[in-house]
């Protein structure tokens, strides 16, 4: 397999809470609710790096979608989803950022053991956020 991923679906309980929280209260572009005329088919895409999009669907829709039962909300720390910034000043920000957008902080950004500078917080629906500062991985931009 050839590494090609280019959409990260994350399956929320109330979608245009969602989308609020992504493109109001982070900034992330987006056109919105798309596919609402069909059954099961309303999402929203939100432009990450090139080629990769963030989508939010309903998690009733996944579970229609992949026939799989839909079971209770997961638990936050099965995984994270990372976002690197260029400093230190910039963990600050994106993590006032997000606060300021109604979601909780888990960690308080902080030195890492590694020499970087992170924190942690929750997206309306419990998807856990790393923002990263890491001095070996600064993006280029």
């Amino acid at each position: 397999m050839k590494p090609r991923i280019s959409v990260i679906t994350l399956a929320v309980d109330d979608l245009p809470r969602a989308v609020r929280f992504y493109r109001d209260g982070l900034g992330l572009s987006s056109e919105g609710i798309v596919g609402e005329e069909f059954e099961h088919g309303a999402v929203a895409f939100f432009d990450l790096q090139a080629g990769l999009k963030l989508a939010l669907w309903p998690r009733t829709s996944l579970a229609h979608d992949t026939g799989l039962a839909l079971g209770p909300s997961s638990a936050a720390t099965p995984m994270s989803l990372g976002h690197n910034v260029a400093s230190r000043e910039e963990v600050d920000t994106v993590m006032q950022q997000a606060v300021s957008a109604g979601v909780q902080r888990i960690k308080a950004a902080g030195d890492t053991f590694w020499g970087g500078y992170s924190g942690y917080f929750q997206d309306p629906d419990g998807h856990l956020w790393e923002i990263v500062w890491n001095p070996a991985l600064l993006p280029p931009d």
